[in-house]
């Protein structure tokens, strides 16, 4: 192990440590200053430094792990993309059932944290899927390299497939739709579910719109249909062939052992638990501090959750070596994984969802989804063509 890559990890997880166990007892402070001041500090630190360094370890060894497993990069990709706002799901109702007996009120609150994290992380992960399909669609249809996003350099650029030295494998695209609409037909199951068999009264809190829990029972059929779709599709569609662009990022782990790079995403798991906690704790204090909606909270918990999976597909779509198909299925199954991470929080009875924030976020979540496949279809198309 490099010394360099050793330090990087004690960084991170000093780093972790120190959000969870020096600024996360801040978050009880009489003074709303402090309060808040370590609410901006956790999700900051939090976001844009400990999830993204995390998530740019496993995009650096999905690739080499799916050569010497032969299992789908994408599947790999999604395991450890969801690992955060799955993570996120799942603390918030850890929180919320030790809380039944104390506080039901926030123990409420932490349970729709849970689901709108869990749910709404898909929104954006799907959406921002859609728009760099759609982004790459019309550089293959005009035939010249655009920005990612109109008059923002920043972003990078989209190549037409017809500059790029590997492109993607036709087979990839038919198993991303197949996926996409299992990850459809899955959550309609869900938000079904949970309008006939999920709505609950609780006479301790007021509420103004009907509450749904997606119940125990209903949980263990989702996980086990979550399980069944990510078997299915396990295989990896990349000819050898094809891997022969090894980005400057990963030569480091290439000439690791397994055990090496199991070890570090380990490590990598264990940074995103401590840092979930701390952005769990801190994202329930902001919704007391400024009466934000809890929905509202988890839903921007969840766009915390997902960035990983955002960045890997757009840093796929900008710096493409073939990948893009990868990055296609580890959406689709990022989106599978959060589910069956749904399933458990509700195996452990801490989901709950109003009724418009119910029908909003299935909605939305279906609606990308749709518009997502039709992306991927026209790409499908363009190679037919060619």
């Amino acid at each position: 192990m490099k010394m360099n890559k050793l330090y990087f990890f004690v960084l991170l997880l000093g780093t972790a440590s120190f959000i969870r166990f020096v600024l996360t007892p801040f978050l009880n402070n009489q003074n709303i200053f402090f309060q808040l001041g370590s609410v901006i500090i956790i999700l900051f630190i939090g976001a844009f430094f400990l999830l993204r360094a995390s998530a740019k370890v496993i995009e650096e060894t999905t690739e080499i792990l799916s050569e010497r497993t032969k299992l789908a990069g994408g599947l790999l990709q999604s395991l450890g993309t969801a690992f955060p706002d799955m993570i996120l799901g799942i603390v918030a109702a850890i929180v919320s059932v030790n809380l039944r007996s104390t506080d039901f009120p926030r123990a409420i609150n932490y349970a729709i944290i849970a689901a709108s994290t869990t749910f709404g992380s898909n929104i954006y992960n799907i959406g921002h899927a859609a728009w760099c399909m759609y982004r790459q669609n019309k550089a293959n249809k005009n035939n010249r390299s655009i920005f990612m996003f109109p008059g923002i350099p920043g972003g990078g650029k989209v190549i037409p497939f017809a500059k790029h030295l590997i492109k993607p494998h036709l087979l990839e695209f038919d198993t991303a739709i197949q996926i996409l609409i299992a990850l459809t037909l899955l959550t309609s199951v869900v938000a079904v579910s949970m309008v006939l068999f999920g709505k609950v009264q609780i006479k301790e809190l007021n509420l103004t719109e009907d509450l749904y829990q997606l119940i125990r029972p209903i949980g263990i059929v989702i996980f086990f249909l979550s399980g069944l779709i990510l078997y299915l599709f396990r295989k990896t569609h990349r000819k050898e062939s094809a891997i022969n662009d090894i980005a400057e990022a990963e030569q480091f782990y290439r000439k690791k052992s397994t055990g090496t790079i199991l070890f570090h995403l380990l490590l990598s798991g264990a940074i995103i638990l401590l840092t979930a906690e701390s952005m769990i704790y801190a994202i329930e204090a902001l919704s007391h501090i400024t009466h934000i909606s809890p929905v509202i909270t988890g839903a921007f918990a969840g766009l915390i959750g997902c960035l990983g999976e955002m960045l890997v597909i757009h840093n796929y779509t900008v710096n493409p070596k073939g990948r893009i198909g990868d990055a296609l299925i580890g959406v689709g199954m990022d989106n599978i994984v959060t589910t069956a991470g749904a399933a458990i929080v509700a195996m452990m009875g801490g989901i709950f969802l109003g009724g418009s924030s119910l029908i909003v976020i299935f909605v939305l979540i279906l609606g990308m989804n749709t518009i997502l496949i039709g992306q991927v279809s026209q790409m499908k198309n363009y190679f037919l063509k060619k």
